[in-house]
């Protein structure tokens, strides 16, 4: 069933219906919740620790030059 297939169902609800239905599902929903909790994430700079020292600025200008000296190609 998907969610506008219910949501419709509940619109047809009495609003006494509508508050019962919230009573009943709110405490499954906040159960869910206490079950699925969110892991800490690291940051980048954490995630990238274990890769050593970053290339320096001269490297990186020295490689792009290398690549782009391939480029545009005429053979394709």
């Amino acid at each position: 069933m998907t969610f506008k297939a219910v949501f419709s169902l509940v619109k047809q609800l009495y609003i006494s219906e509508k508050l019962r239905l919230i009573k009943w599902v709110l405490p499954e929903i906040e159960r869910e919740l206490v079950v699925v909790r969110p892991t800490l994430r690291k940051s980048v700079w954490g995630l990238c620790a274990d890769l050593g020292i970053a290339p320096s600025a001269a490297e990186i200008d020295e490689v792009r030059g290398e690549e782009g000296a391939k480029f545009p190609r005429q053979d394709f």
